[in-house]
């Protein structure tokens, strides 16, 4: 199988966390399909000062120039190679993923690319890992969390640790997202494991 993931931003705050696992993929000579919804450009551009209306731009200025190669596909385009079983893909990460978007995933909503490409990831096994970040949650984030962990979606909250005791948001970032690559089963160096660099037990 080829060496292409997808990678879906929406609407939830979060956004550093989706664009530095792109940058991460990238640098790694992966390939990345890359889905934005509407509510992603705006915390894009709330989070990030993205300018929504020079997309391709913001794209190339972030993503360009890197081992691997991106295609971004318009929220729209149903008729996306995403959107089909037979384009082999690795899987799909949703990072961050908003509670909307997680409700359309769980019920098979199929209204634009990003359920759709989700409900592909489902339907042939692959893996589909989701990156909620909300707070608090209340029954029905709950119960649509549930529905899909059932189906063997990998929920991953948006959950710092302070174990590593990190200096940095750009640390703390690097974390949540090296836990993502672990569940994607890629190698990294993003951040310090329990027991690195602690003293060993004697023999």
């Amino acid at each position: 199988m080829n060496g292409n993931w997808v990678v879906g931003l929406t609407g939830a705050s979060g956004a550093i966390y989706g664009v530095r696992l792109v940058q991460v993929l990238l640098d790694q000579g992966l390939d990345v399909h890359l889905i934005i919804t509407e509510a992603g450009w705006r915390v894009l551009h709330d989070e990030l000062d993205w300018q929504a209306s020079k997309r391709q731009e913001m794209l190339q200025a972030h993503f360009g120039g890197r081992a691997g190669s991106y295609v971004f596909h318009p929220i729209a385009d149903i008729g996306a190679t995403v959107a089909s079983g037979s384009f082999r893909t690795k899987g799909m990460v949703v990072i961050p993923c908003s509670m909307g978007t997680l409700s359309g995933i769980a019920h098979g909503s199929s209204d634009n690319l990003m359920e759709r490409t989700a409900d592909v990831m489902l339907k042939e096994g692959r893996k589909l890992i989701l990156v909620p970040r909300e707070t608090p949650l209340h029954a029905i984030h709950l119960e649509n969390m549930l529905t899909l962990s059932r189906m063997g979606v990998r929920m991953l909250p948006a959950m710092p640790a302070f174990y590593n005791r990190p200096n940095s948001i750009e640390e703390m970032v690097d974390f949540l997202v090296g836990k993502v690559l672990d569940s994607m089963e890629i190698e990294h160096s993003l951040y310090r494991r329990w027991g690195d660099n602690h003293e060993q037990p004697r023999p």
